[in-house]
């Protein structure tokens, strides 16, 4: 009895002994199996793909005003577009009916630059009205052109008809000048870039000189025996060179006055938008859309700045002179 009760009680020490054996194994398990279990989750975050970064947001387009006297052509859409496509530059049109009104708005700061006038002009207005407008890039040349819907030869003009010629002083000047040339008047010796009707020593055929603002020319012909009238508002008004009964050389020496321009206030001129819109302004369909406005009476004149401005400076400098005797 004694016997049994002892071996009862090794047996029952002995699975006390197992069984807390086994729960110290059982605790060290998790430790231990923890880093099996971990590496393929590890693997796994290693090859799944990083998340893709978050585009960049798109940047809001330059705005740019330009003032312009004529936004119908072919050429402005396009222009806008490829400003908007290469540059973005988003370019608002602002049409003016009257050639004082752009240059004065860009020195009000209504617009950023202006394109409608050649370096003549600019430098008659930036004097009258102390302004310091500069070019920053060309844009067209372009003949000036005597149109008839009448006469088909300058000789066929009769004496004490009129001819129409834009009433501001540049184009004015011009227009005489293009008069001298073809035979019906004579100006006075040198009589510089801004002759005006006072300054016609010799009229034999009686012409009488009636002034127009520029965008009429072409809506007196009927009015009137033929009309000086700019290259680009011909073409608008469906005129070309062609149509002309005369006109000046585009390409002399003479003429390096009559460049058209984009002009900008004098503190813009390094504006790095500005001049990329001037250089665009420079690429063969752009060149090719101011032909097909124009009807061919305008192309396109790639001219340095400096030069430009040498011509602008040069302009002005001899009105002052004109102006002080």
């Amino acid at each position: 009895m004694k016997k049994q009760a002892w071996l009862s009680l090794v047996l029952v020490l002995a699975f006390l002994a197992v069984t807390a054996c086994g729960n110290k194994n059982s605790g060290n398990s998790n430790p231990a199996a923890a880093p099996e279990s971990s590496a393929p989750a590890s693997s796994a975050a290693a090859e799944s793909p990083s998340p893709s970064p978050s585009p960049e947001p798109s940047k809001e387009p330059i705005k740019v005003k330009i003032g312009v006297t004529g936004s119908d052509g072919p050429q402005w859409p396009l222009f806008k577009e490829k400003a908007k496509a290469e540059l973005n530059i988003d370019i608002e049109l602002i049409e003016f009916s009257d050639y004082t009104l752009p240059n004065l708005a860009l020195a009000n700061k209504e617009v950023d630059i202006n394109s409608f006038q050649h370096l003549a002009f600019l430098s008659q207005f930036n004097v009258e009205h102390k302004l310091d407008i500069v070019p920053i890039g060309s844009t067209v040349v372009a003949p000036l052109g005597l149109y008839s819907q009448k006469y088909k030869a300058v000789t066929e003009i009769p004496d004490g008809s009129e001819i129409a010629v834009p009433d501001d002083p540049s184009n004015q000047g011009r227009g005489l000048l293009v008069l001298q040339q073809a035979g019906l008047i004579k100006l006075k010796d040198n009589p510089g870039l801004f002759a005006t009707p006072d300054d016609i020593v010799e009229n034999p055929h009686k012409i009488k000189i009636v002034s127009v603002v520029a965008q009429q020319t072409p809506r007196v012909l009927p009015d009137v025996a033929a009309s000086i009238i700019n290259g680009g508002i011909a073409g608008q008004a469906g005129l070309k060179l062609a149509d002309a009964i005369f006109h000046d050389d585009p390409e002399a020496e003479s003429t390096r006055p009559y460049i058209n321009v984009f002009a900008v206030r004098k503190e813009d001129k390094d504006n790095a938008s500005y001049l990329e819109l001037a250089k665009l302004y420079q690429q063969p369909d752009i060149a090719e859309a101011v032909l097909k406005d124009t009807n061919g009476a305008s192309f396109v004149t790639n001219i340095p700045v400096d030069q430009l401005q040498q011509t602008l400076d040069q302009l002005i400098e001899n009105i002052k002179a004109s102006n002080a005797k």
